[in-house]
């Protein structure tokens, strides 16, 4: 098994779950969840982030993408009101120079996640799992609900997981945001 496969499976596994579409954020909030919207604005699904113990746990719902290899990151701002979602800003990080990959072994970039596949009818269902960030924060994670929320985006090709800035990843195709 490959090394990029052994790292997908074990932070990624695919489960269904539903949802409700509106926000949740609060103090104390364990879990919020928001509207994937692609670029055209249109709903593409939702995204359910939990607070867990050491990280987060992050549920995709989608449909209507692409179909195929795409990557997955936490960006540092809660707005996707533009149509390439410009406005979520960077990956989410922790420290001054961001260094991106999953497979680097200087990154620093806690906005990184494993690809996601989108099956042939445009639809995605995923569970990942991600020790780098947190909602609240702490034991060196970098906390995503802050003043500014943050983002999930979806994007157009595969992350090939050390390239700098964004592993290759290419343009930004579906976006939740949480404030």
């Amino acid at each position: 098994m490959s090394r990029h496969r052994k790292i997908l499976l074990a932070l990624a596994c695919a489960a269904p779950l539903s949802f409700g579409a509106a926000h949740a954020w609060a103090a104390g909030a364990e879990a919020v969840t928001g509207d994937l919207k692609g670029a055209d604005g249109k709903a593409a699904g939702s995204v359910k982030v939990t607070e867990a113990p050491n990280g987060v746990l992050i549920h995709i719902e989608a449909q209507g993408l692409p179909a195929g290899w795409h990557g997955a990151h936490l960006h540092e701002k809660g707005d996707c009101s533009d149509a390439k979602f410009a406005n979520a800003g960077g990956h989410v990080h922790r420290g001054d120079k961001v260094v991106h990959g999953l497979l680097n072994p200087d990154a620093n970039d806690a906005g990184d996640l494993p690809n996601v596949f989108v099956t042939s009818d445009g639809s995605l269902n995923v569970e990942l799992y991600s020790t780098l960030s947190s909602l609240k924060g702490g034991h060196h994670r970098a906390k995503l609900a802050d003043a500014d929320g943050f983002a999930i985006v979806i994007h157009a090709s595969p992350d090939d997981y050390t390239s700098q800035p964004i592993g290759g990843a290419g343009a930004r195709i579906a976006c939740a945001a949480f404030k």
